[in-house]
């Protein structure tokens, strides 16, 4: 058996490039109801099925930093596996809802990337993630710097 590999190293990411992941997820209410509770998040748009059926989408919307880590850990085996660190992330837009019973899916660019100027054994990429459902409908994006090692030095 063949050991997996995770994530890249920093040297085998190419600027412009597009990784189309291969992970999934379908959001079950289970998975919805738990991170409400987990994080505190308790607007009835998200727990209440009477309540979100009298609002703009007349159901259940799935929390969207639910949305977001899930995707952001659909990413983690080709973009974050050899990480040493996430630096930040920007632009995260919410561009369309998501609802129980949606399957995600997600695809990230390199923007570039860069050595470190403070460490000769790492280098910076910087890459932005879409997600988005069975339909195709993008549902998330986000931008983010992350701190890769190097393959010769890490």
């Amino acid at each position: 058996m063949q050991q997996s590999i995770l994530g890249l190293f920093y040297e085998e990411f190419v600027v412009g490039e597009e990784i189309k992941h291969n992970l999934s997820k379908t959001i079950f209410e289970s998975d919805n109801n738990l991170f409400s509770l987990l994080t505190m998040n308790h607007h009835p748009v998200h727990t209440n099925t009477d309540y979100a059926s009298k609002n703009e989408h007349g159901k259940i919307l799935v929390v969207g930093t639910l949305v977001f880590s899930l995707v952001v850990g659909m990413t983690v085996p080709d973009i974050s596996g050899k990480a040493v660190a996430n630096l930040g992330y920007e632009d995260v837009k919410h561009l369309n809802p998501v609802f129980i019973g949606d399957t995600l899916y997600a695809r990230t660019r390199i923007i570039s990337k860069r050595d470190s100027k403070s460490n000769n054994d790492r280098g910076i990429i910087y890459v932005e993630t879409i997600g988005y459902n069975q339909n195709q409908e993008n549902v998330i994006s986000f931008k983010r710097n992350v701190l890769i090692k190097k393959r010769n030095n890490g």
